[in-house]
């Protein structure tokens, strides 16, 4: 008996700490975290840029609208309407300075600015840009896995021309 337990509780103990770690890490592609978040009744804004989420490639998917607006107080949010990402750990809203970026390597070469968690992976949601904040500086949305620094989704903004 004593040997048996010997063998069975390191046994039990790794396949606990594996399927632990399986679960943490592969959760998220079967489970959707669903948000929707609307704007304030009464918030008056103005759209700055937008653009449309797209694969960054066939694991990690995303579709969607991102918009910048401008509220009358000068204060900029970020705004994603019919947003649907693949899920995973860890994610995050980036903007980002290179306007299109193809793979994880042209996100981490260009300046970027975190703006927190994503707060769902399906959903209409809203992002607050921190004051002071060079939107013109930006050419694109991305969610970002910080975890494992992988590229989920862009979204190349065209800024709005005044006229």
């Amino acid at each position: 008996m004593r040997r048996f337990l010997a063998i069975a509780i390191p046994v039990f103990a790794l396949g606990f700490v594996c399927g632990a770690a399986a679960w943490y890490l592969f959760s998220p592609l079967i489970i959707d975290e669903v948000v929707s978040e609307e704007l304030p009744a009464g918030l008056v804004v103005t759209e700055v840029a937008s653009g449309q989420f797209r694969d960054a490639d066939r694991a990690h998917r995303g579709t969607g609208n991102a918009q910048l607006l401008e509220t009358g107080t000068g204060a900029h949010l970020l705004r994603f309407t019919e947003f649907e990402v693949t899920n995973g750990p860890d994610l995050e809203v980036w903007l980002v300075a290179e306007p299109d970026p193809q793979t994880s390597g042209d996100v981490t070469a260009s300046q970027w600015l975190s703006l927190g968690q994503l707060k769902g992976n399906v959903g209409d949601q809203t992002y607050v840009i921190p004051e002071g904040t060079d939107i013109s500086a930006y050419g694109s949305v991305v969610i970002w896995c910080e975890q494992f620094s992988v590229l989920f989704s862009p979204a190349t903004l065209e800024f709005a021309t005044e006229g």
